[in-house]
């Protein structure tokens, strides 16, 4: 986390352990989703990095809640906003699947799944977020994240890394 660094987290259900290793980081803002408002995740980060343009924004997207918003990355690239997205692609809407569960469905039919999964065809983040023109890699282990995130830190403009969960 760079010092004075803001954290938008839309992140859903991968978000609270990243949220807990923040607590020993450098001293940062942290903006978190409102309850219901699956998508705010990158206009919340636009936001943040238009009203402060001298601090770098890093952004925990999860892959379904962004691609209700993903336009925002156009808005990044435009106006040149220091916004590193990371996008933990676990490749369906699991934040739905536990709501299902919550009120008993927990084994949705076939038809039910198809709906929550974003497996056929998968979101090519890479690819989405180079025709909004930002540039942008996929990263399988922790010591590729590291390095990418170091590099998108370092650099100016948006970044967006795609995190791919097993």
């Amino acid at each position: 986390m760079p010092e004075h660094g803001i954290f938008c987290d839309e992140s859903l259900t991968n978000g609270p352990p990243s949220w807990a290793l923040t607590h020993s980081a450098a001293p940062h803002d942290h903006i978190q989703i409102t309850g219901g408002a699956i998508g705010i995740g990158v206009p919340l980060a636009t936001g943040a990095a238009l009203a402060c343009p001298d601090r770098k924004v890093l952004a925990l997207q999860a892959d379904g809640s962004g691609a209700y918003t993903l336009q925002g990355l156009w808005t990044q690239a435009r106006e040149r906003l220091n916004v590193v997205t990371l996008i933990f692609a676990n490749r369906r809407y699991e934040i739905l699947r536990g709501e299902l569960a919550k009120v008993g469905a927990n084994a949705p039919g076939v038809n039910a799944s198809r709906m929550l999964d974003l497996d056929d065809p998968a979101l090519d983040w890479v690819k989405l977020a180079g025709g909004f023109g930002v540039e942008a890699d996929a990263v399988d282990t922790a010591e590729e994240l590291d390095r990418a995130l170091e590099d998108a830190l370092q650099g100016s403009g948006p970044r967006l890394i795609q995190m791919n969960m097993p």
